[in-house]
């Protein structure tokens, strides 16, 4: 029985483990941050322009007049597992921009039960353990404006920790590069190039736990993973357009076209790359209180008779924003329309000019 339960750390390890380039790896990095962000459904590439910029295009750092810090909280799956962020930016002189963001994605107080039976089949629950499934990044942002009038650029350099308890680790490294351009009467652009290196993992695993999962399932032995992934890079495309209505309101439209170069379900796929729009608005009052809404995430889902069923995830947000401070809130999959999970996500932006 001892080799039965050993089974759980067997599916842990190998599903995280490539051993070439996959579809879909640290997508903890792809969730998104920014509660004001994902109740636009993530269509913010080309009008983000705040601290939350070095996630979303790290261009949009240099419109930064003083320092920013961003703050966020989300849950998934019945709270089993927790998403934090925070950020922090600050202008470097009038021409461009620097900021670091750390992202953490974990479950934690896993039991760890492949101890609980003895060699002579007796149960001891004080055998249990808890470990945590971790997964950190951190990056490190610059932007810069460019000597043409409304062009910037933005480069981030990530670095990737992933930690399963004991069992296994790895570390990451990967470069961004972000450009956003601001045209006549509100018109923006901008292009979000992720992982344009290949995002690099390299994995390192306890071969003592290893050695215990080998033979879980007699004539079915499990060999050592490989111990590199690569993450494909994706691209992001958007334009924006901002309307003012009698100084008081306002409103901020754009749509995304959010491409990954591997063949997957979303609503344009092929075997070079997939693309899956999205679609974001913002009203604002007074720049005071804002709503927002937006849709994304189409995709072709398999039913069980074999036929294919289009599905999409509608978001919804709101936020307040006064004396350099602004909190927003987001509650994405509005109806359970997507096969994604509905969250509740919150988030804090403070801009430091309040202390001056």
């Amino acid at each position: 029985m001892k080799r039965y339960l050993s089974i759980l750390l067997l599916l842990c390890v190998s599903l995280i483990h490539a051993q070439t380039t996959r579809k879909y790896s640290n997508e903890f990095m792809n969730i998104g941050v920014d509660a004001a962000a994902l109740g636009m459904s993530s269509a913010v590439v080309a009008n983000s322009a705040d601290v939350n910029s070095g996630y979303w295009n790290p261009a949009g750092l240099v419109h930064l007049e003083d320092n920013q810090m961003a703050l966020m909280h989300s849950s998934y799956f019945a709270n089993i597992a927790n998403y934090n962020y925070a950020a922090f930016a600050m202008p470097i002189d009038d021409r461009s921009t620097m900021g670091i963001s750390i992202i953490r994605f974990g479950v934690d107080d896993i039991l760890d039960t492949t101890q609980l039976i003895d060699d002579q089949g007796n149960i001891n629950y004080d055998r249990i353990n808890l470990f945590s499934a971790v997964d950190y990044g951190i990056t490190f942002s610059y932007a810069r404006k460019l000597p043409v009038d409304g062009l910037n650029y933005g480069i981030n350099a990530k670095v990737i920790r992933r930690i399963i308890g004991d069992f296994a680790s790895s570390w990451g490294f990967g470069l961004d590069l972000g450009i956003q351009f601001e045209g006549n009467n509100g018109w923006k652009f901008g292009v979000m190039a992720r992982d344009i290196t290949t995002t690099f993992n390299a994995w390192s695993i306890d071969e003592d736990k290893l050695a215990d999962i080998q033979n879980a399932i007699d004539g079915q032995n499990q060999e050592a993973p490989e111990g590199t992934e690569l993450t494909l890079p994706k691209l992001q495309i958007g334009i924006s357009k901002f309307f003012e209505f009698n100084l008081d309101y306002t409103l901020r439209a754009e749509f995304d076209l959010n491409m990954r170069f591997a063949e997957t379900n979303d609503i344009i796929s092929t075997s070079f790359a997939s693309i899956n729009p999205a679609i974001g608005f913002e009203f604002g009052y007074t720049d005071l209180v804002f709503l927002r809404a937006g849709v994304g995430n189409f995709q072709n889902e398999m039913q069980i008779d074999n036929s294919e069923s289009l599905t999409f995830q509608p978001n919804f947000g709101v936020g307040f924003k006064y004396n350099g401070i602004q909190i927003d809130y987001a509650f994405t999959d509005i109806g359970d329309q997507s096969a994604a999970l509905y969250s509740n996500v919150f988030s804090l932006k403070i801009d430091f000019s309040i202390f001056r």
